[in-house]
């Protein structure tokens, strides 16, 4: 990776902490972007030690606001020649109640679907200019607990607000794979995938009976962060999966769907209506 920019949201901890803390080892320059700074840094800090790779960044991103998003965005295309890999790690989960952006946009969407829509968006001329780049979606099996409904996709006031976890990880499927399709032939691919339920991070506040779909799921085994982020790395460096886009994985190989991912129909909808939601403009860069 040396000689490679990669961008990884949330990266100051779980995943994402050890998804930068390996490809620094690898020798990449990291952009973390992320929320709380203080945080960032103080990880920032150990990495460089770790590794003895002073080539990493911490850059302020708020997913849940469009302006950071944007703000963010003009920052890196400003200073950015070139992004070769972006990796759309950063997500929440809130329990019972949920909360409102300050877009007007249900919290958990904003941040773990609208966010990075509006973000890759923002910074396409920049990943294509770098072709070969990719694009790498950390999804979750959690999709199969849920369906995205088109009628109430500002999902305001669902209870329990975690419920909006697994819509929110179905909808960066549906993402993901209209994208793939849109960037056929630019070079950029695009593949998501399920980590692994992980020992730490955003689930460990969701209580007694909220937790027992996800305990279903992970049949009560959870993975290490560091055991978590393997998948992701591979995405973002593997040279076997360097012609390969649209594409699920888990545990480094690939997977299959359920037949409600594979709904393009559905996955074109959600787009279009996303674009409203993020409020792109004729300006903006188009995918």
């Amino acid at each position: 990776m040396e000689g490679k920019t990669v961008i990884i949201t949330g990266a100051n901890s779980g995943i994402g902490k050890e998804t930068a803390k390996d490809l620094a080892g690898r020798g990449a320059r990291i952009i973390m972007a992320c929320r709380n700074l203080e945080t960032a840094n103080a990880v920032k800090d150990e990495i460089v030690k770790e590794t003895k790779n002073n080539k990493i960044l911490v850059k302020k991103l708020d997913l849940g606001s469009q302006k950071s998003v944007r703000e963010f965005a003009a920052d890196i295309v400003k200073n950015e020649p070139k992004i070769d890999v972006l990796i759309h790690n950063a997500g929440m989960a809130l329990a019972f109640r949920g909360q409102t952006s300050e877009d007007g946009v249900e919290l958990t969407m904003a941040t773990n679907h609208y966010g990075p829509f509006l973000l890759t968006h923002l910074l396409i001329d920049v990943l294509k200019k770098s072709a070969p780049a990719r694009i790498v979606i950390v999804a979750s099996e959690l999709y199969r607990l849920s369906s995205v409904n088109l009628a109430k996709l500002n999902p305001i006031g669902t209870f329990p607000a975690a419920y909006l976890y697994y819509v929110s990880k179905f909808a960066n499927i549906y993402f993901a794979r209209e994208l793939a399709k849109r960037l056929e032939g630019t070079k950029v691919t695009v593949n998501f995938l399920h980590p692994g339920m992980i020992d730490s991070g955003i689930w460990r506040n969701v209580p007694f009976p909220l937790n027992l779909p996800m305990m279903a799921i992970t049949k009560g085994f959870f993975k290490t962060t560091k055991a978590g982020a393997q998948t992701t790395i591979y995405l973002a460096t593997s040279d076997e999966v360097a012609n390969v886009s649209g594409k699920y994985f888990m545990d480094c190989k690939e997977a299959t769907l359920n037949a409600a991912a594979l709904d393009e129909e559905k996955g074109l909808k959600i787009w279009e209506e996303s674009v409203k939601i993020v409020k792109l403009t004729p300006q903006d860069p188009k995918i």
